[in-house]
């Protein structure tokens, strides 16, 4: 399974966001990550439709959005009428995941399923043959830049012995606390998706990217 980086935008200097997305782009980044909050599911609020319209047109990697908003059925075909290519809600967000799921499958996009530090993976577990996708926050939703929260990882290595035992194609992503210096440790329990804010946007850019690309390929 292919080592994939996702640079989170929620870090990057918004006064320069359309020069620093094609910065990570060139530098070699896979994903684009897009948070997006509401100020209810989480206490932050970030940005909507209108920002992911408008940079768009500026990369042609994949937009690897994250919906930390409640009832995320609303809004699934306004982020793929703006570009999303894979959407990613929370299992605590809803009470029918499956029905977001569909949805999101209904327009042709990937579709991942996200839970918070305190929720079992066991919550997930009817999904994972539906999503290509798993997200495993390393950090409470809502805020850059915070510490990994070590148990975490705990949650990474079961859900990769249950994903390799059922012999699916599924991606495991992570997010939150994630830096050049702790990614190897990531890896190592079994996560293929990293996402990246703080550790490639603070600092010089496309090196954090070229460093990251280099420990995901060896």
């Amino acid at each position: 399974m292919m080592n994939i980086l996702s640079s989170s935008i929620l870090s990057a200097d918004f006064a320069r966001l359309g020069s620093q997305i094609e910065e990570v782009d060139k530098a070699g980044t896979h994903y684009i990550h897009i948070d997006v909050m509401d100020g209810m599911f989480v206490p932050s609020i970030s940005y909507g439709m209108p920002i992911v319209k408008s940079i768009r047109g500026i990369t042609d990697k994949l937009f690897d959005v994250h919906l930390m908003i409640v009832d995320p059925i609303r809004y699934i075909k306004n982020f793929v009428d703006v570009g999303a290519d894979s959407v990613t809600f929370h299992q605590e967000a809803t009470d029918d995941p499956m029905a977001v799921i569909d949805e999101i499958h209904k327009y042709g996009k990937k579709a991942g399923i996200a839970i918070k530090p305190a929720t079992p993976i066991d919550a997930i577990v009817p999904y994972l043959e539906k999503v290509e996708m798993v997200l495993v926050m390393t950090v409470e939703p809502g805020f850059g830049g915070q510490q990994l929260i070590p148990e975490s990882l705990d949650k990474v290595r079961e859900l990769r012995k249950l994903i390799d035992k059922k012999g699916i194609d599924v991606d495991i992503q992570v997010d939150g606390g994630i830096y050049i210096d702790n990614v190897e440790e990531i890896l190592e329990a079994g996560a293929n998706v990293i996402v990246s804010g703080s550790g490639i946007f603070k600092g010089n850019i496309s090196e954090n990217v070229k460093t990251f690309r280099k420990i995901l390929s060896e």
